[in-house]
């Protein structure tokens, strides 16, 4: 069974997660600072981490961005501070879920339930070595890209950035998705990044760079790369 790791001060909580965990079979590493969670979970390379915010020694924020330094784990914050900017700050710095305590064994096991679901899928399709969309094809094996059967160089946030394109073709993607996956949490703000690489890979993707094909702008919100119609 998967094993979560339990970041956590209060005895209370560490034993009603303790129990519900380990009655529904998931293996427990527990800490009970933020110093130690980091380190366990690079002893233990946990399948999820349950991360308080309020700890002794340091806030949860920076555990989370401690965590995402290194791994894609999925996080769910279990925090009593219950306020919407406490929830976009945890999400924006790479939580994937958040919890308000109090929260019931039922509501606890659900959203672990869902999390490690996505983590799966998300490891599926890492795993698939050749995304195509349309003329536009990415061996992620080999780091290769081509256009119409013709190889094209690309910088390597470039890549990361198509690459984030591709494996999404289709949906839109806002500028702050899209600064977090490429540049990372620090940088959701930094539009500017997103529009020069942007401009960029228009000149090497597109035939018509001012009319592109595939990369396509969504006004106000961010970018799409759109699929064959």
């Amino acid at each position: 069974m998967p094993r979560i790791l339990v970041v956590e001060d209060e005895p209370q909580m560490q034993k009603f997660l303790r129990a519900s965990l380990t009655s529904h079979g998931y293996r427990v590493v527990e800490s009970a600072t933020g110093g130690d969670g980091l380190m366990q979970a690079q002893t233990h390379n946990p399948d999820l981490v349950l991360l308080d915010l309020g700890l002794p020694d340091m806030d949860g924020l920076e555990v989370t961005k401690g965590l995402r330094a290194w791994t894609a784990t999925p996080i769910i914050v279990i925090s009593a501070r219950g306020q919407e900017e406490d929830k976009i700050r945890a999400l924006d710095e790479g939580a994937d879920d958040y919890l308000t305590k109090p929260f019931s064994t039922g509501e606890l096991m659900a959203r672990i339930r869902v999390a490690l679901r996505h983590a799966m899928r998300s490891g599926l399709e890492r795993a698939e070595p050749v995304l195509e969309v349309g003329g536009l094809k990415m061996d992620l094996d080999k780091r290769q890209v081509f256009v119409e059967g013709a190889e094209v160089h690309l910088t390597p946030i470039e890549y990361k950035l198509l690459t984030v394109l591709m494996k999404n073709a289709g949906k839109v993607l806002t500028h702050r998705q899209l600064l977090k996956e490429v540049w990372g949490p620090a940088y959701a703000t930094q539009t500017q990044y997103l529009r020069v690489y942007m401009v960029q890979l228009r000149h090497k993707l597109e035939r018509e760079p001012a009319r592109p094909r595939y990369l396509v702008t969504e006004p106000g919100i961010g970018y799409r790369l759109k699929t064959e119609d």
